[in-house]
């Protein structure tokens, strides 16, 4: 885990879900003083921690080390240029799906060609908020070790991390890892509901069905055996377990439902790149 004196200060532009998510995981860390850009919300923060509306409201004499990118894709454009007027040679960390390298830089350096940033893209999950995230990374080649260093360990210090060796595959992060813990939650919701449907408490459902998903994922975390081998060993044959992955396990359930989502999330990632 990163130490305290090693977290970069940041300007995080945006605070949503992914974002505030982010920054509750640095507040823990001992981030030095940053500035999150927010013109929507209050937020309260920590000293020395600033909101600022606009980047006009931003102290003259702040410098951040990493610019972080956490607003919705289709409003980044908007903000872009102020920024880089600014901070016309900045390290931005985009968290944002779908949107390129290419289609940020060229709104970055609209106002002009003098503008050099380096755009790192990431693409981290809100487990972020409670130091279990995995973040995949990439960085282009001209990124220097220091700006790669920087974006990892904020990242590091609120889970893990993965560098990924093509932009293109940064799709594919978002779809498995990015989105994943909807997927999660999905299955979570539904074990409550079934067995408040087979008779259960509502409370006692809802116990259940979030322990053993806790539980399972913590169990798969820390084990070295292949996630197919934790399956078989709960699964007597002919047992309770064996029926219900019968169902689960069918040619047109899961080994067909899985694919297709994670492959319409990677669609939705690339038509926002357009």
């Amino acid at each position: 885990m990163t130490s305290r004196s090693q977290l970069p200060s940041v300007l995080l532009v945006g605070c949503g879900k992914m974002g505030s998510a982010m920054f509750e995981g640095w507040l823990k860390h001992g981030l030095k003083p940053s500035v999150v850009l927010e013109r929507h919300q209050s937020i309260t923060l920590p000293a020395p921690h600033k909101q600022a509306e606009t980047v006009a409201d931003i102290a003259p004499d702040f410098t951040p080390d990493v610019i972080i990118l956490a607003v919705k894709p289709q409003m980044a454009d908007d903000v872009l240029p102020e920024l880089a007027q600014r901070f016309p040679s900045a390290t931005l960390l985009s968290v944002m799906a779908g949107r390129t390298i290419d289609s940020l830089a060229r709104h970055y350096q609209q106002t002009s060609s003098k503008v050099t940033p380096t755009i790192i893209r990431a693409m981290p999950n809100t487990p972020c908020a409670i130091g279990a995230g995995v973040t995949g990374l990439y960085a282009p080649p001209q990124a220097t070790d220091t700006q790669k260093n920087e974006c990892d360990s904020l990242l590091r210090s609120v889970g893990e991390t993965v560098w990924v060796e093509s932009e293109e595959l940064i799709n594919a992060v978002t779809a498995v890892s990015g989105s994943g813990p909807a997927y999660a939650f999905l299955l979570a919701e539904l074990m409550e509901k079934a067995g408040i449907a087979e008779g259960l408490a509502p409370e006692t459902a809802r116990k259940l069905a979030r322990r053993t998903v806790y539980g399972a994922g913590a169990l798969l975390n820390d084990s070295d055996l292949e996630s197919a081998e934790l399956r078989t060993r709960v699964t007597s044959p002919g047992g309770t377990t064996a029926a219900a992955l019968n169902v689960l396990m069918a040619p047109d359930a899961w080994p067909t439902a899985v694919p297709k989502a994670i492959a319409a999330a990677v669609k939705r990632a690339e038509e926002l790149s357009t």
